[in-house]
């Protein structure tokens, strides 16, 4: 059974925000990635606002019928914006302003403390925690043990493999931690840099629940439209047989 697909649209703000205007629609994408049969939609509200804005988060919880995943800083001003709209879940990201997009994992070890206090906080409002974490046997133990409801196991190394290169040490790692992390009692979640070309050998991890998928979804749809972007990466997370192409 392959895992379900949140659909990340992110980038349809990104192009917005180019002109500050009106278009196009954020909230627009995600409806016609719900009709295109995805799981969830994922938006990251950025502490710099460079796409997803507040407005989007209010209006994206009214109109969606699907679960809504907020991504943001483990921030006491993160939580301030992300309680209110009471999304489904949260996922504590590591965030620097220089970054053009989420490049690894938070530290959970190093971050306990603080992770603790907001990682209750969410509870207490009923929203469900993901950690994103890199592919690490003590980075899981660690999210089990603040009570953390899932991780989110990044796949950037993964996925930026060159061309041909041998993907099985980064692969096996991946496998190894998702075990791991539900043998905790965590739910498995993964993303960051997959695409219609890599996804397939993460897709047929058994443990992985959920894939989180952004930026080659949008870019596909430039050419193809939201749909059918959508409907191809459902495809090919289905369409892995044992063996499936290398990144």
């Amino acid at each position: 059974m392959s895992p379900r697909l949140s659909v990340n649209i992110d980038h349809v703000a990104t192009l917005r925000q180019a002109r500050v205007g009106r278009e196009p629609e954020p909230v627009a994408a995600a409806l016609a990635a719900q009709s295109a049969g995805c799981a969830g939609i994922t938006v990251h509200l950025r502490a710099d606002r460079r796409h997803i804005q507040d407005r989007d988060l209010r209006v994206l919880k009214e109109v969606l019928s699907l679960p809504l995943n907020v991504e943001c800083a483990a921030t006491p001003e993160a939580m301030e914006s992300v309680i209110g709209p009471k999304p489904h879940m949260v996922t504590l990201v590591p965030e620097t302003r220089e970054e053009l997009t989420t490049t690894g994992g938070l530290d959970a070890i190093f971050l306990q403390a603080p992770l603790r206090q907001i990682i209750r906080e969410l509870k207490a409002s009923d929203i469900r925690v993901s950690l994103f974490l890199d592919p690490s046997r003590e980075q899981v133990m660690m999210a089990a043990k603040l009570e953390a409801d899932a991780v989110e196991l990044n796949t950037g190394v993964y996925s930026d493999l060159p061309f041909g290169s041998d993907p099985s040490l980064e692969l096996g790692r991946i496998r190894d931690t998702a075990k791991r992390a539900a043998n905790l009692g965590l739910r498995v979640l993964a993303g960051h840099g997959l695409s219609l070309r890599n996804v397939g050998q993460i897709a047929a991890i058994p443990e992985i629940e959920e894939l989180n998928i952004g930026h080659s979804i949008i870019a596909r749809a430039v050419f193809v439209g939201m749909e059918r972007a959508v409907q191809e990466m459902l495809s090919a997370m289905g369409a892995m047989n044992g063996a499936g192409a290398a990144p």
